[in-house]
């Protein structure tokens, strides 16, 4: 049977944006419904996980939080191997099944004082089936975003899979910055954060819709049985050789997501630790991210004109001398201007590499391993170090008053491990690297026509 044809390099540009928004959308709806976690995890630990004090209460929530990083690993294995063998768009399309599933389930949970041991048991299951959706849905999306793009736009295309995260913090930090607003601390507490969630799950039949409608980018899913078999046999010798990137990408994305999710805390870091309202605290999120978005967009659509290495090394370096003097401003200060600015300040630099990272990490995988790599390297990383670094965040700062220095020491150490890891990371981007392993893949294919 012959090989299928790809589409003329004209045709596939022109539906490029087209497309690229439909995965970005889809993507930033899934990161929403898991993040809302981290934002309302004070409420959602006084309403399902009762316990002597609002210290262990919130632990409890937090570490239920982690819960959900433990099977993003199993979903980034199996669901990304099956974007590798069935095609993107069903990978995506199964992962945001599951996601809609799970963030009903959450928002409809009883309180521990109507049903008990069952309140927390319920949520831990909803959380885990978020984990495994959302481990299988960034190795798809980022191979999608690659594979859709021109080469010379593919740090910017790619950018915006980083850049819908943002975007879905920011969201979830306006609903934060409203539903505060309008309501009591004890309605917030009693159902505020379940219509956080609802409207999460009012969204999913449009991200179905949407998604639906994507085109394929795998372009050997009609090849026979005999070939798809063959390229599965040869799918571990193939990340064998590519260990270094596998590697580096794994302490990079460490260091990323420990990042990401310090900037998340930062809510519940403003209302805990240094007693900060909780409108002003959610205001913090939509701050940090908007400066996020910026900061990866950025970040992408530069290291398409002077190589992923420069955007990631550099912008690093800044983070890494502003860390410390920051946190101590905002700590010593308390005060709102000192947490929006710094933040902002902060989460713009931070942001600026994982732009041109995640455009690096996945050209620099073939294809017929990259969603599986790329959501395995993904998921195993956060599940490590993005599902601890909430709790252990809290467990360093202790009761009060603790040490509210704790967030930048050990947002420290991360951005250290992972600029030597940023050193070594080979140049990929077309544009610097001439005649790249994948540049081929975009290149415009000859006119039949005579």
């Amino acid at each position: 049977m012959p090989a299928p044809q790809e589409e003329p390099h004209a045709s596939r540009t022109a539906s490029a944006r087209r497309t690229i928004a439909a995965a970005t959308v889809g993507n930033a709806l899934e990161f929403y419904d898991f993040i809302t976690y981290s934002f309302f995890a004070i409420q959602i630990g006084r309403a399902l996980f009762p316990a002597e004090g609002k210290f262990g209460s919130l632990l409890l929530s937090l570490a239920t939080f982690g819960v959900g990083f433990v099977t993003r690993p199993i979903g980034g294995i199996v669901i990304g191997a099956y974007s590798d063998r069935a095609g993107r768009r069903p990978a995506m399309m199964l992962s945001f099944t599951l996601m809609g599933g799970a963030i009903v389930a959450m928002a409809l949970i009883p309180p521990y004082t109507r049903i008990g041991v069952a309140a927390p048991i319920l949520a831990v299951i909803a959380r885990m089936v978020m984990g495994f959706s959302l481990g299988g849905e960034v190795g798809p999306n980022t191979a999608y975003l690659l594979e859709s793009a021109p080469v010379k736009k593919r740090g910017l295309m790619v950018s915006w899979q980083g850049a819908s995260q943002n975007i879905s913090a920011t969201v979830g930090g306006v609903v934060g910055v409203l539903l505060s607003a309008t309501m009591s601390s004890s309605a917030l507490d009693s159902y505020g954060w379940r219509i956080a969630f609802l409207l999460g799950a009012v969204t999913v039949p449009f991200g179905l819709w949407v998604r639906r409608g994507l085109p394929e980018t795998l372009h050997n899913v009609e090849e026979s049985a005999f070939a798809v078999a063959k390229a599965a046999a040869t799918r571990l010798g193939t990340v064998r050789e590519h260990w270094k990137i596998v590697g580096l990408s794994v302490v990079i994305l460490a260091a990323g997501t420990i990042s990401t999710y310090v900037t998340d805390y930062m809510t519940t870091f403003a209302q805990d630790t240094l007693q900060i309202a909780s409108g002003p605290a959610f205001g913090v999120t939509v701050v940090s991210n908007v400066a996020g978005i910026i900061g990866t967009l950025y970040g992408g659509w530069a290291s398409d004109r002077f190589g992923r290495r420069a955007l990631m090394i550099w912008p690093n370096l800044i983070c890494l001398l502003m860390t410390y003097p920051v946190f101590l401003w905002i700590v010593h200060s308390r005060s709102v201007t000192a947490l929006f600015v710094g933040m902002g300040v902060l989460n713009l630099f931070s942001n600026m590499p994982f732009g041109a990272f995640l455009a690096a990490m996945t050209e620099s995988l073939p294809k017929n391993i990259r969603g599986g790599a790329v959501a395995t390297i993904y998921a195993v990383s956060i599940a490590a170090f993005g599902g601890t670094c909430q709790f252990v965040i809290r467990w360093l700062i202790g009761p009060p008053p603790g040490h509210p220095m704790a967030p930048a020491w050990y947002l420290l150490v991360a951005t250290v491990f992972g600029q030597i890891a940023m050193q070594f990371f080979p140049e990929s981007a077309p544009a610097v690297r001439k005649g790249g392993p994948l540049a081929a893949e975009s290149l415009p294919l000859p006119d039949p026509r005579p």
